[in-house]
This record gives C-alpha cells, structure tokens and sequence, in this order.
C-alpha cells in the first residue's frame, strides 16, 4: 500500500489565501473540504496554512502526509444514499507557532494572506486578563489574532488592503463579533496606537457563522477496509455525514472574495443570523441535547440506536412540535417542515454518532439550546413544557453517574459534577435534592427554581423516572 504524499499523488500547489487556526477533524472534513471542493469546481484556487492552536496537537503527524488526506461522507442527497470520497490537498503547510514561530510569522505576514479561519472550540474565544500580546506566540486564541494583526499593520505599513477577513466556525452566539470585541480590548489594554485600532476597525472584517455537519472522525474500526479502497496508508482519513450548511453573516464584497457558495456547496449568506441561528439551535441542537440525556438512561448508545426506538423519537418529535416551534419566529409550516428534514439526519444508517460525545457540557447545552425554548413556553401558556421539564430531569439523573445498572461519566466542569453529586448523595427526600440542585445558580447561572412550576414537574419526572423505568415514563408523557 503507498503512503501518502505529494510525490506518490498528483496534487495542485495553490497560492497561500487562508490561515487556518484548528486540525481538528471538523474543520477538515467541513472548511477544508469546502475548499477543495472550490478549488476543483470554480478555480478558487486557495492554499490553506493549518496552525496549531494548543502548544500539543497533530501537526507533525499531519505533516508527514504532506497534510494530504481523505474525507469520506456518508447520507442521503435527493433521497437516494450516498457515499463520497474526496482527496483534500488544498493545505499546503501546517505549523506549531510555540516551536516554529519564524514560519508561522512569515505565514501570516504573506502579502497574499486574505483569510482567517478558526475552530478553537467554545473556550478558545476567551478574553485572558494582562496578557502579554508580544510572547512568541501569546497564549490565548485571540491574544494570537491581536499579535498577528499588529505585525501586519506594521509590516504592511497599514495598507487597506491588507486586513483580514475571519470567519470563526466556534459553536458561540456572534463568534466573530465576539473575537474582534477582545482583540479590541487586548489593542486597548497593551497601549497600541489607535491608528491600528482604527485599521482592525475599517481594514478587518469579523464574520459571525454558523457550522453544522455531523463529524465523527477517524473510522479506527474499518480503516483497513478503507485504506485498501483508497489504496494509500492514510492515517488521517475523516468521516461525516453527507449533510453540511455554513451559514456566514459578512457584506456582499467578503461573498464575492468567498464564493463558495458558487461551488454548489451549502453556504448559505446572511445579512443578519439571529433568526436562522435561533431555528437551528432550538431544532437541531436542542433536540440532540434532549436526546441525549434520555437516550444513554434508555441503554441506547448512538442517537440512531435511540431514535429508532419509537417512544424515544415520539417523545423528540411532540416536544418540538409542541414546546420548541411554536416559540420561534417564522412561519410554522415552514419550521416544521425543516425539522423533519433535520430529524432526517437522526437516522443516518452510515453515521455512529455516539450519545457520549454529544453529552459533553451538556448542561450549558441544556441552557443555551433548551431553556430559552422552556421560558419562551412558560411566557405564552403560564406553564412549563412537560417533555423539555422531562429532558431536564433524565439529565439530573445522568449527572448522578448511575441509572438502573448503568454508570455514566459525563464531561463537563468538575465543580458542577462534584455539586450535583453530593445532592444526590446526601439521603434527603428526591423533591429537595431536585430544588437544591436547581437552585443552584453557579451550576446554571441563574436560580431554576424562580420559574414558577418548574422544580415540582421536574420532580416528578425524576421520581417516576427512578420508580417506574425511563420507558414508562416515556409511555406516561405520551
């Protein structure tokens, strides 16, 4: 089998357009992807850097395949199955900035640099007090971007046409609007001139997106099955879903300098995000966050597994349909209709997509997809919804760590574990346990219990949960 490499595969060396903070899989089975995808298609013709954002990543293992690798998806498009493999060559270079600083400078000062592209998770957008924006790199994500843009201000003498364009793929609420307000404090706060403030401001432009493509990464279980068919030792092989959408809020000039759109990729441009954002992380987030909880309790392990189970998915549909759509603004026939396509997805017979992995921080998942829907309901009907009260209970049983033979780990902050964890272990009644926890406002950021009704129903789905079985539960919500 040949290795992979860009003397054993005719690759296209392409001009150094993007800046790619990120290695990870998503970004390389969607953002680079997309690329490859205009390169080949419209003559995009753009080059991608990758840099490592965390001083421990892949960069090195990537590089030893020329940053060359395969994308498999798998889905359905027009109702047919579908399945995929593209080649993807377009990054031309990755680097580590904390042991090769030097190359990574002369990236980002390249004269024909346009575009920045960022997956530094949620807590990569975060503002570190008196950081030092002159070390070789600074530590933070955007204390990297306030260096980065100052050395080009400066090299380029404060060109116009020299800012960037960033695109922040971070599952964040105005994730470059977010970035550029900290690179400005970070500006502010180390005494540079304004002149450069005025240039981030006039010269940079910070596009909010919005990312969504099921990744579930290196397919460990048939990569040799796989490396036979593609005929190459690719060790960096990543496999998604069919489906993608990249909805990006920037002026019609970043559009026309982006086209990716043109390639008859699903990019989708916005002049404002809000409403489409708030369809897609009530429906499509929200769901899977109110899947997971009861799913793992129901002994499923993938959402498939779990949404083939007919009380499971009755359960996620009324929810939606009852509690969730009927809040959003828009047109409800057309809302429904693009949950049923979302909920589509759920069945992918080609993509185990763990419960596990979607469990991670659930519980500022819950309040960022799911409370806003509940207060919504609570607001129009003077009550609270019974299926996301129940989505809400399962997910305190599941932070206890046991369920009727079962053990969960769930990631999230050990504080917030070790809190819940010692209500439960502290032998008081279940309803006093559930107000104790909900009431606790470092674990939600705010005080649950204020919601008029809402930690008596949540009670009551944790006690019948506890007594009867998740399923008749399920079946008595029903």
């Amino acid at each position: 089998m040949k290795e992979i490499n860009r003397t054993t595969v005719n690759s296209i060396q392409c001009p150094i357009k993007i800046l790619q903070f990120g290695e990870g899989n998503f970004l390389r089975a969607f953002v680079d992807w997309m690329i490859q995808k205009a390169n080949t298609k419209i003559g995009f013709n753009g080059g991608v850097v990758v840099v490592q954002p965390l001083e421990h990543g892949m960069v090195d293992q990537l590089n030893k395949q020329d940053n060359m690798y395969h994308v498999i998806l798998e889905g359905f498009k027009n109702g047919q199955a579908i399945r995929e493999t593209e080649l993807v060559d377009c990054i031309q270079d990755a680097v580590n900035p904390y042991t090769d600083y030097e190359t990574y400078k002369a990236t980002y000062l390249n004269p024909e640099l346009e575009f920045v592209i960022s997956n530094t998770t949620e807590a990569g957008i975060v503002r570190v007090e008196n950081e030092d924006i002159y070390l070789s790199p600074p530590a933070s994500f955007p204390g990297k971007v306030c260096q980065l843009l100052y050395q080009r201000y400066k090299f380029f003498n404060g060109a116009h046409d020299k800012g960037l364009t960033f695109f922040c793929c971070e599952l964040i609420d105005k994730n470059g609007s977010l970035l550029r307000e900290i690179v400005l404090e970070l500006a502010e706060a180390n005494n540079l001139e304004s002149d450069f403030i005025n240039w981030i401001r006039n010269s940079c432009n910070f596009c909010n997106t919005l990312v969504d493509r099921i990744v579930t990464g290196f397919p460990k279980d048939t990569i040799n099955t796989i490396q036979r068919e593609i005929g190459y030792e690719d060790n960096f092989v990543v496999v998604g879903e069919y489906f993608h959408l990249w909805a990006i809020e920037a002026p019609s000039k970043i559009r026309q300098e982006f086209p990716l759109d043109k390639a008859n990729l699903n990019v989708v441009w916005l002049d404002d995000m809000t409403e489409f954002r708030e369809k897609k992380v009530r429906i499509l987030n929200g769901s899977h966050t109110a899947l997971v909880a009861v799913g793992l309790l129901g002994g499923y392990s993938t959402v498939r597994d779990a949404f083939n189970d007919a009380r499971l998915s009755n359960f996620i549909l009324k929810m939606l349909h009852d509690e969730v759509i009927p809040n959003i603004s828009g047109d409800e026939i057309a809302l429904k209709q693009f949950s049923e396509e979302i909920l589509e997805r759920f069945y992918n017979p080609y993509i185990k997509h763990y419960l596990t992995d979607i469990s991670l921080n659930t519980i500022s998942k819950w309040m960022a997809r799911n409370y806003p829907s509940l207060i919504d309901y609570q607001k129009h009907w003077l009550d609270v919804p019974d299926r996301l009260c129940f989505s809400l209970a399962a997910l305190l049983i599941l932070y206890r760590g046991d369920y009727n033979g079962l053990f969960f780990d769930i990631k999230d902050k050990q504080e917030h574990k070790a809190l819940i964890d010692n209500e439960w272990k502290s032998g008081k009644d279940i309803d006093i346990v559930v107000i104790n926890i909900l009431s606790n406002s470092s674990i939600w950021g705010l005080n649950l219990c204020k919601i008029p009704g809402l930690s008596s129903k949540v009670a009551l789905h944790v006690n019948t949960i506890l007594q009867e079985g998740i399923n008749k539960a399920l079946d008595k919500l029903i």
